[in-house]
C-alpha cells in the first residue's frame, strides 16, 4: 500500500487532501466527479457481481466520457488481478520502497 500512496500524493499534490481521502474518502472535500469515481471502484472491487449499466451512467451523469469509464474500469481490474497476484504469493512490500 506504500507505494500506491505515493502515487496518491504525487497525483492530489496535497498531502492534507491526501490524508483525509485516506481517512474516509465519502467525507474528504473531492468534488462530485472524483467521488463519483471512487464510489464506482469501491462497488467494482468489493461486489463485482452487483455491477450494473446504471453504475456507468453515474459516471456519465458525472461528467466522464464512455472511454474515461473503460480506463477507469481497466485500472480497477488491473489493480484488482496484481495485488490477488501478490497475496496469493505472499509478496511483501520491498523494504526499500519508501512511505
Amino acid at each position: 500500500m506504500v507505494h500506491h500512496r505515493r502515487g496518491l500524493r504525487g497525483l492530489l499534490k496535497d498531502d492534507v487532501l491526501l490524508d483525509a481521502v485516506e481517512a474516509d474518502w465519502r467525507t474528504a472535500p473531492l468534488d462530485d466527479k472524483r467521488t463519483a469515481m471512487l464510489a464506482f471502484a469501491v462497488k467494482l472491487t468489493a461486489t463485482p457481481g452487483a455491477m450494473s449499466p446504471a453504475d456507468a451512467d453515474v459516471l456519465r451523469e458525472a461528467g466522464f466520457s464512455d472511454r474515461d469509464i473503460l480506463d477507469i474500469t481497466e485500472v480497477i481490474a488491473y489493480y484488482a488481478y496484481a495485488n490477488r497476484i501478490a497475496d496469493g504469493l505472499g509478496i511483501e512490500i520491498e523494504s526499500w520502497i519508501p512511505e
